[in-house]
């Protein structure tokens, strides 16, 4: 577990940053930044929002298919946020609402709340096929990455959207890809992630394969062995490089994926940045009586938790 360190957090970060950027590849530059030339392709009114399926572009050669939700009757512009699937094969479907569980259907119940919500495919998901590597990439963890920074463009091109009150939230998969977009850019104003994390330490006692595979971050096997004590980052400096800003997190004590312990380990580190900032109540968790879900509660208070933050 990394431990406390006098260093301000503000100091802190860069470093950071540049260690992640050892094990997932380099952050892109901003040459990849093309117009985002937003395509809708469907359009389906519902209660209080309409639900239109889009793409748009990432980077050249490159496009994002996505759910974007955008109230019917709000007086003005309103917070936008980023809504990230957990592992699945129907991707944006889940949290849009037109598929799997019912617990994750978060996108389509931020959006009856009166936000803007964006549901993005992550590659290889859904009907996102983007090969990462065959654009240059060393993990498709930074390509999400970028991906997830160009839906924030996005949302903060939108006459509907507040552009300085953007949020992330996401389950499993999209639990730690929000803590990575929030870590990398700082428009993330208040995220949310669930079952998303906990030391790699503790992951699965210290097995890394399940990170190391093409679909996340090759080089923990391939440069550090699958060694947690040779990685240069952990979950715990992920959550300092977020620091001040606002930050749920669901970590039910029954979650076989990451061990709850292991989460503790983390926020034990983080808490005492947030508090030295003057900002201990903008790191709040909850540890559920559960499995690797995000029971109704613990959404209630994460959707209150945002609206609060980005208001």
């Amino acid at each position: 577990m990394r431990q406390a360190t006098s260093t301000p957090a503000s100091a802190r970060r860069p470093a950071i940053l540049a260690a992640m950027q050892d094990v997932m590849g380099p952050l892109p530059g901003e040459e990849r930044r093309v117009p985002l030339d937003l395509c809708i392709h469907a359009e389906e009114r519902l209660e209080g929002t309409t639900r239109l399926r889009v793409s748009y572009a990432a980077e050249p050669g490159d496009r994002v298919p996505a759910h974007l939700f955008l109230p019917q009757r709000a007086q003005g512009p309103v917070p936008g946020v980023l809504c990230l699937h957990q592992t699945t094969t129907i991707g944006k479907d889940e949290p849009a609402g037109l598929g799997g569980l019912l617990n994750l259907h978060y996108a389509l119940e931020l959006a009856q709340r009166g936000l803007v919500a964006l549901a993005p495919d992550y590659p290889g998901f859904g009907d996102n096929h983007t090969d990462a590597y065959g654009l240059g990439y060393a993990s498709t963890t930074m390509k999400a990455i970028w991906n997830h920074m160009r839906g924030l463009d996005l949302l903060q091109s939108l006459a509907e959207v507040q552009p300085d009150h953007l949020g992330c939230l996401g389950h499993s998969l999209g639990g730690h890809n929000t803590l990575f977009l929030a870590a990398f850019d700082e428009r993330v104003r208040a995220a949310v992630t669930s079952c998303g994390f906990n030391s790699f330490r503790k992951y699965y006692g210290g097995d890394l394969t399940g990170w190391s595979h093409r679909g996340y971050m090759p080089r923990i096997a391939d440069v550090y062995g699958r060694d947690a004590e040779r990685l240069p980052f952990d979950f715990p400096d992920v959550l300092v490089a977020i620091a001040p800003r606002a930050l749920f997190v669901n970590a039910p004590l029954r979650d076989s994926n990451f061990e709850v312990s292991g989460v503790h380990d983390c926020l034990t580190v983080a808490r005492p940045v947030y508090e030295a900032l003057g900002a201990e109540e903008r790191l709040v968790a909850a540890f559920p009586d559960a499995e690797h879900d995000f029971p109704p509660a613990e959404r209630e208070q994460a959707y209150r938790f945002l609206e609060e933050q980005l208001a």
